[in-house]
C-alpha cells in the first residue's frame, strides 16, 4: 500500500471511530430506525447531481442492503440496547475478519498465514469481550453488534466484486437510497407513523450535528475512501485497518 493510501486508510479509522460517539449522541434524540432513515436520507441528497453508477438495480439494492441497511440498523439497535460506543466499535469492527473470510469464499482470495494468525487472535479477543456480558455489555447488544459486523463484511465483498469502472463516491451516494424505505417502515411500526417528523423539530443541536456528521463525513467521505481502497487492494490488506477503529471510538467515548 502506498503512503498516500496508507494515510487515507488511517483517516477512515479516525472518521469511523468518531462516528460511534456521534451515534451515541444522536440516539438521545432519535430511535435506531429513525436515525438510520435520517442518516441516509441526508447522505442521498447528492443523487440529484451525480449520475447513477453503471451497474444493475439489483446489484445496487443488494449491496446497499448489506453494506448500509443491515449494518446500521443492527449497529444502532445494539448501541440503543446498552452497548457502550467503545465496545460496540470492537464488536462491529470484526467485520474485517468476516470480509477476509467472505472474500476467500466468494472471490477466491487467499489470506496469508500471518493474516490467518491475526484473525484467530482477533477472534479470541471477541470471545473475551463476550465474557463481559452482564457487566457493561448486554447479550442482546452483543448479538446485534455481531450481526452488524456480518452484514458489513458481506457488503464489502459485494462492493468489491462489482464490475469496473465504478465511481465509488457516486456508488456510495446511490446506495444511500436503499436504507430509508425499510428504516422508515420499521420506525413507523415501532415508534408511530409521525415519530420522525416529531423528533426532528425537538432534537438538540448536538443530535442534529451528529446526524450530519454520520451522513456526510462517515457515510459519503468514509465509505468512498474505503470502497476505493477495497477495489484497489486485496481484502486482507484493507479490512484489518478497521480493527484500529475501536481505539479511536474508546478514546472518544471516554472523553
Amino acid at each position: 500500500m502506498t503512503p498516500v493510501h496508507l494515510a487515507l486508510a488511517i483517516s477512515v479509522v479516525v472518521i469511523w471511530g468518531v462516528a460511534f460517539v456521534a451515534t451515541r449522541l444522536a440516539l438521545d434524540d432519535f430511535s435506531p430506525p429513525a436515525l438510520t432513515a435520517l442518516r441516509f436520507l441526508v447522505a442521498a441528497v447528492p443523487v440529484a447531481f451525480l449520475p447513477r453508477p453503471r451497474i444493475g438495480a439489483r446489484d445496487l439494492i443488494v449491496a446497499g442492503t448489506f453494506l448500509f441497511t443491515g449494518q446500521f440498523l443492527f449497529q444502532f439497535f445494539g448501541i440503543a440496547a446498552g452497548t457502550p460506543p467503545g465496545l460496540a466499535a470492537v464488536v462491529v469492527q470484526t467485520q474485517g475478519l468476516f470480509t477476509i473470510l467472505f472474500s476467500a469464499l466468494a472471490l477466491g482470495e487467499r489470506p496469508t498465514r500471518r493474516q490467518w494468525i491475526g484473525g484467530a487472535l482477533a477472534s479470541a479477543g471477541l470471545v473475551l469481550i463476550a465474557t463481559t456480558v452482564g457487566a457493561d455489555l448486554t447479550a442482546v447488544g452483543l448479538a446485534l453488534s455481531a450481526l452488524s459486523a456480518v452484514s458489513w463484511g458481506a457488503g464489502n465483498v459485494l462492493v468489491k466484486r462489482l464490475p469496473p469502472p465504478i465511481d465509488v463516491p457516486g456508488l456510495m451516494v446511490w446506495m444511500s437510497l436503499v436504507p430509508p424505505l425499510p428504516a422508515l417502515l420499521l420506525a413507523a411500526w415501532l415508534d408511530g407513523p409521525l415519530a420522525l417528523a416529531r423528533a426532528i423539530p425537538g432534537a438538540s443541536w448536538l443530535g442534529l450535528c451528529a446526524v450530519l456528521y454520520l451522513a456526510v463525513v462517515a457515510t459519503i467521505v468514509g465509505y468512498a475512501i474505503w470502497g476505493r481502497l477495497l477495489r484497489r487492494y486485496p481484502a486482507g490488506t484493507v479490512a484489518p485497518f478497521a480493527l484500529l477503529v475501536p481505539f479511536v471510538a474508546a478514546l472518544g467515548s471516554s472523553l
